[in-house]
């Protein structure tokens, strides 16, 4: 990443933190290289309102909407894994049925050219070739029909081969078919019930948050941030970025730019782009544009792409989070990354250690 497009980023994500969190300042949120600050001061808390509840209380509520949406973030990988499979299947059981009616056509065709065996055999009285062979009083005539009748018995023996092979090959497609086909169906019940988790989960949250007064909202959000913060300013003050300086590679570059610029787009579960991201399809797709297809989901990406060490990362590496790798980001380098965070939200900057990291995985090792 050129240093211009860096300074960008770390810019503006200290200008986010800066603007949203009412904390006193401590670490840098995303400069490369954290000084030693003030030590950070208490946020200054709101005067209590007899309506609101106390900090304490909407502490709570924010740990319940993580999990609801953390809860609805591990269901959409279900349902993202399950559509995936869903749709190799139904490619799969389309091949097999091109497979059974060429395979139809060519069991037609050999059972014609049986059936004008045995016409020629009716034209000729009815006599099999070796009998015909045996009444001839022609000794050239009965030298050229034994090559005849040896010619034909192998004719015979390979079209009656070549008719079973078919009938077997048949019989193995519809049987292939068939376990595609119930594969297809339990897939499709797991979607349904992933889908229905979802929305389940993200009722619940909205629900929790429509009981709040405007004013528990604001504060609510500003815990958010808050907490967000915090958890940024820790993971900076390990002194990580002083050895995360991996340059991006080219289709890093590339995959960097096209989560750039998505920035500003909603989170939708399910959706892969390009009006939409959940936090797998922002990434999947970004690196689909750089020429390197991955897996659809979190969990799939966490286990069948390399891992590397979190200080050996570099821009257009994927963060993984969570125990359950039900969350992924695009690292963009200075400490930030790039995600589609959750319904209600837009793909966005942030800091990557706002959540508890997993690893760090890399698409074009």
């Amino acid at each position: 990443m050129g240093t211009g497009k860096r300074g960008l980023i770390t810019a503006a994500v200290t200008v986010v933190c800066a603007v949203t969190v009412l904390a006193a300042p401590g670490t840098a949120f995303a400069a490369p290289k954290p000084t030693a600050t003030a030590a950070p001061t208490a946020s200054p808390t709101p005067t209590a309102s007899p309506t609101l509840p106390p900090n304490k209380d909407l502490e709570a509520v924010r740990k319940k909407l993580d999990k609801l949406y953390h809860d609805a973030a591990v269901a959409t990988d279900e349902y993202n894994a399950a559509q995936e499979k869903t749709q190799k299947q139904s490619a799969a059981i389309v091949e097999l049925a091109k497979k059974i009616v060429e395979g139809q056509k060519k069991l037609a065709e050999l059972k014609d050219r049986a059936g004008a065996a045995a016409r020629a055999q009716y034209r000729t009285g009815g006599l099999p070739p070796t009998a015909q062979l045996m009444l001839s009083d022609d000794p050239q005539q009965f030298l050229d029909g034994a090559g005849r009748v040896l010619q034909g018995q192998r004719a015979t023996k390979g079209l009656i081969g070549e008719m079973t092979r078919t009938q077997q090959d048949l019989q193995r497609y519809a049987a292939d078919a068939s376990d595609r086909w119930d594969e297809l169906e339990a897939n499709r019940k797991t979607k349904a019930a992933a889908k229905k988790k979802i929305k389940q989960q993200i009722a619940a949250a909205e629900k929790l948050q429509s009981q709040l007064e405007k004013k528990e909202k604001e504060r609510l959000a500003q815990l958010e941030r808050e907490a967000a913060y915090q958890a940024q300013t820790a993971w900076l003050d390990t002194g990580i970025l002083k050895e995360v300086n991996g340059k991006a590679s080219e289709q890093g570059k590339q995959a960097v730019e096209f989560a750039t610029a998505q920035i500003g787009k909603p989170y939708v579960w399910g959706a892969a782009g390009p009006k939409s991201y959940d936090c797998s399809g922002l990434t999947s797709q970004a690196w689909a544009k750089a020429g390197r297809p991955i897996p659809r989901t979190s969990q799939e990406q966490w286990k069948q792409l390399k891992h590397v060490d979190v200080k050996d990362m570099r821009p257009g590496d994927l963060i993984i989070y969570f125990d359950d790798a039900s969350h992924v980001a695009m690292y963009v380098g200075d400490g930030a990354i790039i995600h589609a965070p959750r319904p209600g939200r837009t793909v966005t900057l942030a800091g990557a250690g706002e959540m508890p990291i997993l690893g760090v995985v890399r698409p074009d090792a």
